[in-house]
């Protein structure tokens, strides 16, 4: 595989507003376990090889299990994660796939029983990243393998 081109030389303004996106996420208050296991859900469902790389990367470095993040595309069918986790997955699904769906109300609420208004607001914005980063990664063919954790 070889990249098509290195976006972040050719526009690094809009890299650098992608990192203003993940700087507040990462600064919100979500955990950081949450947060990877939502990156790596949604780069499972969209197919980003550079961003399942990364993100499982840096979830082992958080202390995530080898088990979790093996079962992670098969959550429902685990007793693996918390009912908070499972929220924050469910929305990421429906975030990721909206072209699939209309999140509905009944989504909502279930997910506003884990999470306080700001944080729906935060757990949407990290959903937003990661989609994101997978377009960019996918689109111009970031090559995995290559992300050393603690490089961005």
């Amino acid at each position: 595989m070889k990249a098509r081109l290195n976006y972040s030389e050719v526009a690094p303004d809009a890299l650098k507003a992608m990192l203003e996106l993940e700087k507040f996420v990462t600064n919100s208050g979500l955990e950081k376990s949450l947060y990877e296991l939502v990156k790596t859900r949604a780069s499972q469902i969209n197919g980003c090889a550079y961003c399942l790389d990364m993100h499982t990367k840096d979830a082992r470095i958080a202390g995530e299990s080898e088990q979790r993040l093996y079962a992670l595309s098969a959550w429902r069918e685990t007793p693996f994660y918390t009912e908070h986790e499972r929220a924050a997955l469910e929305w990421t699904e429906a975030l990721t796939l909206i072209s699939k769906n209309n999140v509905p109300d009944s989504l909502y609420e279930a997910t506003r029983k884990h999470f306080s208004e700001k944080e729906m607001v935060t757990l949407t914005m990290s959903i937003i990243a990661i989609n994101g980063w997978n377009r960019l990664a996918i689109g111009f063919r970031t090559v995995p393998g290559t992300y050393k954790s603690g490089t961005w």
